[in-house]
């Protein structure tokens, strides 16, 4: 499971999906719109249905990669450990993974129910070059190319009516241009 807001998806999100898919040799990876962040109270620009598209646009070429509308058809406040809970309530067998960067794992405490985070699921942790390497046991480390992609750019961008060619999957930037996304 890797979870975020994807407003909107980028080049950088699916590549820390496919790198822990690969490093893992995970069957799938679920992507999971948040609905609202607890970190990010404000919400998403975007609206559910747009960033779910956007997904949709970014995965749908990839079998492996898995566009989950649980958090937002659940709607509220958007907690992972929930998430997890629903997930390993629907497949109890299966073996569950969190992906996330080291930059949220140093945040992990301050989540709700971290220690149950933890065991419903594996964390797999992407560590860029020059990033400090977290020093928290029980973690897959994943090596991943630095990356300086970040939606709040993309939208910034958008709104200055700048090209954003090359940050987002083709689809989502004629997505984004059709409907007026971030304007």
């Amino acid at each position: 499971m890797f979870g975020g807001s994807f407003d909107p998806v980028h080049h950088g999100h699916l590549a820390l999906a496919r790198a822990c898919r690969d490093a893992a040799r995970l069957d799938e990876v679920w992507l999971v719109p948040a609905a609202v962040q607890p970190h990010k109270p404000h919400g998403p620009v975007a609206a559910n249905e747009d960033r779910l598209a956007m997904l949709h646009l970014a995965t749908d070429s990839d079998p492996s990669l898995r566009v989950s509308d649980l958090e937002i058809a659940r709607g509220g406040v958007s907690y992972t450990v929930d998430t997890l809970r629903a997930v390993h309530d629907q497949a109890p067998d299966a073996e569950l993974y969190l992906l996330m960067g080291a930059d949220t794992l140093a945040d992990l405490p301050k989540w709700r129910e971290p220690e149950a985070i933890r065991q419903l699921a594996s964390l797999l942790v992407v560590h860029r070059p020059g990033e400090p390497l977290p020093e928290v046991d029980g973690v897959t480390i994943v090596e991943m190319p630095l990356s300086d992609l970040s939606s709040s750019e993309i939208r910034r961008r958008v709104a200055a009516g700048e090209s954003i060619e090359g940050m987002t999957p083709e689809g989502v930037a004629g997505y984004i241009a059709e409907r007026g996304l971030y304007r």
